[in-house]
C-alpha cells in the first residue's frame, strides 16, 4: 500500500505518522511525508499550489491523507483560496478512482451559519475564512475526486489524552497565554454553551484507522466530538484556571483570576467600542482575537460524533498542564491590568473591568 501524507509536521500530520509509524514496518507499505518546510531528507518539500509536485510523487497512490492547511482565523478570502483551497486541487490532480482520499476538515463547517457573525458577510455566514475554506474544500472534494472518500471533521484540538502532548501550540492555547498575561481580562461568550475539544491523538486515530481500513463504498464522514457530554463555556474555563492555579500554586506564584464572561451582545454593544477607543493598540488587538472564541466556546448545541470524545475535562486539563510544563516562563508569569490610554496624558492609567 502506498499512502502519502501531506502536511506531515503539522499538529495532525505528526500524530499520524506516529500512529501510522509501526504499520510501516509491515511489507508493502510505505508512507510518503510532505510539508512545506522539510526539517530532513525524510520528508519532501512541496509548497503545494504554488509550484508543480517533485517527480518522486509520480504514479498511483493507494492512499492520500491531506492534512495539509493553513488555519489562521485571520484569513482573507484570496487568501483562503491560495492557503487550502488551491492547494487542495493540486493535490486532487495526484488521485485516480483507485486512491482513497482522508480529507482533514472541521467540524465547524457543520454549525450554525449566521450572516450577522464576524466577517459573516465575506465568508457567507461562516466565521471565518480558514472556515469558510474547508467548506469549500469539502464541496470541491466531494465534486471533482472521482475514487473513495472519508472526511474527518474534529471541532478545536489540544493535546494527547493523559500526557497533553502536542507538536506545536496554537489555537485554543492562545487563551492560556492570554489568562496569564491578563489580556484576557474578560471572555467573550454564553456561560452556558457549549465548547468542543477533541485530543489530537484521538483525530489521528480516526485518520490512521480510515487509511487502514478497506475504502468506502460511498463517501463516508467521521466527527470528533464529545457530544451531549461536551464542555460548557462556564466548566472550560473553570478547568483551565483550576489546572493553572494548581500549577502556580506547586511554584509558590499566585493564583490567577477567572475572568468574566461577557455575553456577545454585550461584548458587541459597550465592550468593543470602548476597546477600541481607550485600550492600547496591543491590547486591543488581542481582545478582539480572543472575541473570535466567542462562536467556537458557545455553541448552542453539541455536535452529533462518530467518533465520541469522553471525559473532555480531563483531556483540557493534561493540555493545561503539559503547556505549563512546557511554557513555565508564561504560565507562571504575573498578569498585567489592562490600561486606559488617556490622549491628554503621557502615561497610561490601569482600569478595572
Amino acid at each position: 500500500m502506498r499512502i502519502l501524507l501531506t502536511g506531515a509536521t503539522g499538529v495532525v500530520g505528526t500524530e499520524v505518522v506516529h500512529r501510522l509509524g509501526p504499520h510501516c514496518a509491515s511489507p508493502g507499505l510505505t508512507l510518503t511525508r510532505v510539508a512545506r518546510r522539510a526539517a530532513d531528507d525524510t520528508l519532501l518539500r512541496w509548497r503545494i499550489g504554488a509550484e508543480p509536485p517533485p517527480a518522486d510523487l509520480a504514479g498511483h497512490w493507494d492512499v492520500i491523507v491531506h492534512s495539509a492547511a493553513t488555519t489562521r482565523w485571520t484569513l482573507g478570502r484570496e487568501e483562503a483560496v491560495r492557503a487550502n483551497i488551491d492547494p487542495l486541487r493540486a493535490v486532487l490532480a495526484l488521485a485516480d478512482r483507485g486512491t482513497h482520499l482522508v480529507h482533514l476538515s472541521t467540524a465547524y463547517v457543520g454549525g450554525v451559519r449566521n450572516p450577522e457573525d464576524l466577517r459573516g458577510a465575506e465568508f457567507e455566514g461562516y466565521r471565518n475564512g480558514y472556515e469558510w475554506s474547508k467548506a469549500r474544500c469539502e464541496e470541491v472534494v466531494r465534486a471533482e475526486h472521482p475514487g473513495p472518500l472519508t472526511v474527518v471533521r474534529p471541532p478545536l484540538i489540544v493535546g494527547r489524552r493523559g500526557s497533553g502532548e502536542i507538536s506545536r501550540f496554537s489555537g485554543p492555547y492562545t487563551m492560556l497565554q492570554a489568562l496569564v498575561s491578563g489580556l484576557a481580562a474578560v471572555v467573550v461568550g454564553d456561560p452556558g454553551g457549549y465548547a468542543e475539544i477533541s485530543p489530537v491523538d484521538e483525530v489521528a486515530e480516526a485518520v490512521a484507522a480510515a487509511v487502514l481500513a478497506e475504502p468506502p463504498g460511498t463517501p463516508r464522514t467521521e466527527v470528533i466530538a464529545a457530544g451531549p457530554g461536551s464542555l460548557t463555556l462556564d466548566t472550560l474555563l473553570d478547568t483551565i484556571c483550576r489546572t493553572l492555579n494548581d500549577v502556580r500554586r506547586a511554584a509558590g506564584v499566585p493564583p490567577i483570576e477567572r475572568p468574566r464572561i461577557v455575553p456577545g451582545d454585550s461584548w458587541d454593544r459597550f465592550f468593543l467600542p470602548l476597546a477600541d477607543r481607550y485600550l492600547s493598540p496591543v491590547q486591543s488587538q488581542a481582545v478582539k482575537l480572543l472575541a473570535m472564541f466567542q462562536s467556537y466556546t458557545s455553541m448552542g448545541r453539541p455536535f452529533t460524533p462518530t467518533r465520541t470524545v469522553t471525559d473532555p475535562a480531563a483531556v483540557m486539563a493534561a493540555a493545561v498542564r503539559h503547556w505549563a510544563t512546557t511554557r513555565p516562563r508564561l504560565a507562571l508569569a504575573t498578569p498585567q491590568p489592562w490600561t486606559l490610554i488617556d490622549d491628554s496624558a503621557d502615561s497610561a492609567q490601569p482600569v478595572g473591568v
